[in-house]
């Protein structure tokens, strides 16, 4: 006996674990549209990436569309135990409302983004079946990340008190207890005092785990906030 997260679809009739099923998920990726960097932003970035190693191999940064299960198992054949490293800002249970304004070249114009029916289908299929079935996609999705990294290689998972504890638990079990780095706390700016009858919500977390002990560490690093979205 041990004490585990269980949630439905863990374990089949017969009590097995259930593994990640990929098998006919991988395909090849279609090219929409190639985007240039934008020259205002070029200019401010200067000497950050090195023009003669950005392109190593003929690889471009690439933006991808579509269920992000299926496109990493499409890029693991490429990738597999070869990245260094992993932010994911997953959804934190907060409802299916993905509307948003998105800016465009270099002027301050946006368009606005409302949801489609297929993201509205896709959040009822796959986060609006309470906590097991959220359980189920981020267990699916974090074992298929650990595969995508390095022997040294480091993710780290964005969340906030609705589901922290969850994802802490389940990458326990991903990645191994052992594994687990650290727990950072990421600050908000507060105004005001307490709100109502409780004290405000004034952080997320940012959970760190490494693939094992000889994960990198570099004291000068900074990353940017990528939105995990399907």
């Amino acid at each position: 006996m041990k004490t585990e997260l269980i949630w439905e679809g863990k374990y089949d009739e017969y009590g097995n674990r259930r593994t990640v099923d990929i098998a006919g998920c991988a395909m090849p990726l279609q090219k929409i549209e190639t985007i240039d960097e934008p020259a205002s932003r070029a200019q401010v970035q200067g000497n950050l990436f090195d023009p003669v190693k950005a392109h190593r191999d003929d690889f471009r940064n690439r933006l991808i569309w579509g269920d992000n299960k299926l496109v990493m198992a499409s890029l693991l054949k490429e990738f597999k135990g070869k990245v260094d490293l992993i932010y994911i800002d997953p959804p934190f249970d907060v409802g299916a409302d993905f509307t948003m304004n998105v800016p465009f070249g270099d002027s301050r114009e946006t368009i606005g983004k409302d949801q489609s029916a297929l993201e509205m289908v896709a959040y009822r299929d796959m986060w609006g079946k309470g906590t097991d079935s959220y359980l189920h996609i981020m267990y699916e999705r974090l074992v298929l990340m650990r595969d995508m990294l390095t022997e040294k290689g480091s993710i780290y998972i964005h969340c906030d008190w609705r589901v922290g504890y969850y994802l802490r638990l389940l990458l326990d079990e991903v990645f191994g207890v052992d594994n687990f780095i650290n727990e950072i706390i990421w600050k908000h700016q507060i105004m005001g005092g307490a709100h109502g009858r409780r004290y405000p919500k004034a952080h997320e977390i940012i959970l760190w785990y490494g693939k094992n002990e000889h994960h990198l560490f570099d004291e000068d690093s900074k990353f940017a906030r990528v939105p995990f979205s399907d």
